[in-house]
């Protein structure tokens, strides 16, 4: 389900520099000593802290630089010590240590007490200051303000307690004979501290967002979290009330890594994680054992959204080790993954949580991470990176880096129901692999393009849902979530929300009962309500969120353009169907500007009007529906936004036939009607037709010329008689350019002629096609009504006067034709051509094919 990388390993990138060292101090050629290499800490910058058992029994401490991946020895203890935590400051001259006592017979800390914390002067190595000595594990983090400025002014340092109290240190330095940085006025070092948090039960710092979050319990679960800034003030912007079992945390224990809570007396113990991303989004996940049963409760309060969702997973067999309940938290991309090894998996949908359909959960042999140690031996490595997420496994000494595998999830779509489990159940995972594929992976266009192969040759009609439909509308979405988290509301991401009646299949899990609660009652405090950044994004989408509940229809339907295009195609020219079509030449405009090279189908190369209407007047209803809901976004962005939204719509319909086009190899020449269509084209002809029915259930519109391929591919695909029902019930729509091709690139055989009549008498306008076809009936049909319209003009003004012409030119040997043709002649040269737009058509041409037309009839001529 991950795709694994190896970032860090201690062995390989570590181990090897260290016994060099060693071997350099001891005068040997190899050291093969014990080093007990152990991670301490891991910094912004992406740095590794660690520490390992020198030779003399010495203790040191050394930073891995994971953009050069190069080793620093930063400092030595003489002696034997068990360092539990660490820290360096941005600018590598002090050193935060934290010394556990140690039990194991080596010499004692002094003063005597179960921890010492040290600030420790590293450049050069100076003086080392006592900061705290306690009977309890200390966990010492420097800030690491995200600036450019390499100031050795002052440097501040966070000391958080299993007390349950964290403080703060301003660190003044100074610089000593121009090079060395030492803390200034130590003895009064002690008086800086700050008291940042205090009565804590659970706390963890984000070292990426430089965050502490942390929480109280008096008569409520309260988790607050503090936001330190680039100058190093912090205050407390979030206070979110939880609801938690009265004794979830007894006692705060630390491990060797992290800050968080891993108490492991109690099976009711709760594990609790916050990830947040860069657009305003916060989920804090929490899981515990249920008591006396074989389940697993976990929750995922979803900030953001202002609700919670809590799961709870039955588990089959229960199990004696209660420890082994509690499953890994990953946050990748928009995405949660809850793993329990060799129990479940579930893709927790963190932005379009109302359906459980959108969310991923696989159980027994289908939920393998791929990893190799069990669950609660990883850490998760916050990063800012929102594709990517890091874990360490602390025994081993590595660190990963996972991704979303779209292999495996392509895998899920394309694998076969196992015989048991009911089409409903597969129908519901294929959901849920199909949008996670197309949100997390859908910039890839390899992955895209398996998408479409997998959407082209699966024939199979799904009960629940349209993949074509999903496929559209999940990579709409994804071209433009990433702007606005309220636009999850807003934008129609699935079909699903278009039903009248959701599928039962799509709104639960089999042996997960699921519950939501609205209204988180979050408090945002200070600068969150005022400065730009992460904290107002959050507080906007929770607002919007709250107005959003109780809105009725927030969420764009497109089925709501239809009946204003119905009615603008039965309306005369217009202002308003002005303003529709200027919308359609800016989106087709940027449709222009796509690579020449890439044009493989015979797309946007002609007028479709009433295409050009629909997709300007999707461009005006999408637009109004925003600038109604979402005014901050401003009138210019939101237009832009929209114009992407349709050009991409089109962009993808011509993406979806090129790569069809190009696996079965077709060419130009299936315009041509002459031929019989091979395998390739009628499985791009189902598919076109798949896509049709797809768009026209959204009210979505097609490229300009997307018609006419259709019809010239169902002409060689279908028999005639089949062709015409096809148009008769809609399926095809017969365009000016097919019709006018079929005129002139069919011959005129018996089965071509009667095609011709068929289509023509399904045009509303047939008769601007008849001059295209040389056909005898369709040469009389058109001098009949020349010769009316001529002749009507006529009778309306009596008194015209021949002309005198001369006689001699005339047949006199069918005298009512010739009588007739002079009177023609006489009009035409006192009057208008009513037939102007026809080329040919005078008195002549009627005179020639009445001729022609009589012969037939006495058979002396064929047609």
């Amino acid at each position: 389900m991950l795709k694994v990388q190896p970032e860090f390993d201690l062995r390989r990138d570590v181990e090897a520099d260290i016994r060099r060292k060693e071997a350099a101090v001891c005068r040997v050629k190899d050291y093969s000593g014990a080093v007990d290499i152990l991670i301490l800490n891991t910094e912004r910058d992406g740095g590794i802290l660690y520490s390992w058992k020198g030779s003399s029994g010495a203790t040191r401490v050394g930073k891995y630089d994971s953009s050069t991946k190069q080793n620093k020895l930063l400092y030595t203890f003489d002696k034997q010590v068990c360092v539990s935590s660490c820290s360096l400051n941005k600018e590598e001259t002090l050193l935060a240590v934290s010394l556990a006592q140690n039990n194991g017979g080596e010499e004692h800390l002094k003063p005597i007490s179960q921890c010492l914390t040290l600030l420790i002067e590293i450049h050069p190595i100076n003086n080392t200051k006592v900061l705290k000595a306690v009977d309890c594990r200390v966990k010492v983090q420097f800030l690491h303000p995200e600036t450019n400025r390499r100031s050795v002014q002052e440097s501040h340092l966070l000391l958080l307690t299993e007390d349950g109290y964290v403080d703060q240190y301003h660190v003044m330095l100074t610089r000593h004979e121009g090079y060395k940085v030492v803390v200034a006025n130590p003895e009064r070092l002690s008086k800086t501290a700050e008291r940042v948090a205090e009565d804590f039960c659970w706390v963890q710092w984000d070292v990426h967002t430089q965050r502490l979050y942390y929480l109280t319990h008096a008569d409520k679960f309260l988790l607050r979290c503090v936001q330190f800034y680039d100058n190093h003030n912090c205050e407390t912007v979030l206070e979110l009330p939880l609801a938690l079992p009265a004794h979830a945390f007894s006692t705060v224990k630390f491990v060797n890594l992290g800050f968080d809570h891993h108490h492991v007396e109690k099976p009711e113990r709760v594990k609790m994680e916050v990830f947040t991303n860069q657009l305003g989004s916060m989920c804090v996940c929490s899981s515990r054992p249920a008591c006396h049963k074989a389940e697993l409760i976990y929750s995922v309060v979803l900030v953001h959204k202002d609700c919670s969702k809590t799961f709870r997973v039955t588990l089959g067999q229960p199990t004696r080790d209660s420890t082994l309940l509690h499953p890994l938290f990953i946050p990748i991309g928009y995405y949660v993954v809850v793993y329990l090894r060799a129990c479940f998996l579930h893709c927790i949908n963190t932005r379009q949580q109302e359906m459980l359909c959108h969310s991923l959960f696989l159980s027994g042999d289908d939920a393998d991470l791929g990893l190799s140690s069990k669950s609660g031996v990883f850490t998760v490595l916050h990063a800012d990176d929102e594709s990517s997420v890091a874990l360490l496994d602390l025994p081993n000494g590595t660190i990963h880096g996972v991704q979303l595998s779209p292999a495996h999830l392509l895998q899920i779509l394309r694998s076969d129901p196992r015989s048991g489990r009911p089409n409903n159940m597969v129908d519901a995972q294929r959901l849920a692999t199909l949008h996670c594929l197309l949100l997390y992976s859908g910039n890839d266009p390899n992955v895209e393009l398996e998408i479409i192969e997998w959407l082209c040759d699966n024939v199979k009609v799904f009960e629940s849902f349209d993949p074509i439909q999903e496929f559209i509308l999940a990579s709409l979405y994804r071209i433009s979530y990433q702007r606005s988290l309220s636009l999850d509301k807003l934008l129609p991401c699935s079909s699903v929300f278009d039903g009248k009646e959701v599928p039962a299949c799509l709104t639960e899990i089999p042996g997960v009962l699921c519950t939501t609660l609205l209204h988180t009652e979050s408090v945002f405090k200070g600068k969150a309500r005022s400065v730009q950044g992460f904290w107002s994004e959050l507080q906007w989408n929770t607002e919007r969120t709250a107005y959003f509940d109780v809105e009725p229809n927030p969420r764009y339907r497109t089925s709501h353009v239809q009946a204003y295009w119905s009615k603008l195609m039965t309306e005369k020219p217009s202002s308003h169907m002005t303003h529709v079509l200027e919308n359609t030449k800016k989106v087709l405009s940027m449709v222009d500007t796509w690579p020449l090279d890439r044009k493989l189908v015979p797309l946007f190369q002609e007028e479709d009007h009433h295409q050009k209407l629909l997709i300007g007047l999707t461009v005006e209803k999408l637009r109004e529906h925003l600038n109604t809901h979402l005014p901050r976004q401003g009138k210019k962005k939101i237009d832009s936004l929209v114009i992407n939204y349709v050009a991409k719509l089109l962009e993808l319909i011509r993406h979806m036939l090129e790569s069809v086009w190009l696996k079965h190899k077709l060419g130009p020449f299936v315009l041509c009607f002459t031929h019989r269509a091979s395998p390739g084209e009628w499985a791009v002809f189902h598919f076109m037709l798949r896509i049709l029915e797809a768009t026209r259930g959204l009210c979505m519109p097609l490229p300009p010329g997307y018609h006419t391929l259709l019809a010239a591919l169902a002409l060689r695909c279908l028999p005639h008689h089949t062709f015409l029902q096809y148009v008769d019930h809609r399926f095809l729509q017969l365009t000016d350019t097919f019709v006018s091709r079929l005129m002139t690139d069919l011959d005129n055989s018996a089965a071509n002629e009667k095609l011709k009549f068929s289509v023509l008498k399904r045009l509303p306008e047939a008769n601007r096609f008849y001059h295209m076809w040389d056909h005898p009936i369709i040469s009389a049909s058109i001098s009949r009504d020349y010769v009316k319209n001529l002749l009507g003009g006529r009778n309306k003004n009596k008194g015209f006067a021949f002309t005198g012409r001369d006689k001699a030119c005339f047949r006199t040997d069918v005298l009512p034709l010739t009588y007739l043709a002079k009177v023609l002649s006489d009009i035409e040269e006192q009057a208008l051509n009513p037939f102007e737009e026809q080329e040919n058509v005078d008195a002549t041409f009627v005179e020639e094919t009445a001729l022609k037309q009589t012969l037939i009839l006495l058979g002396f001529e064929g047609k």
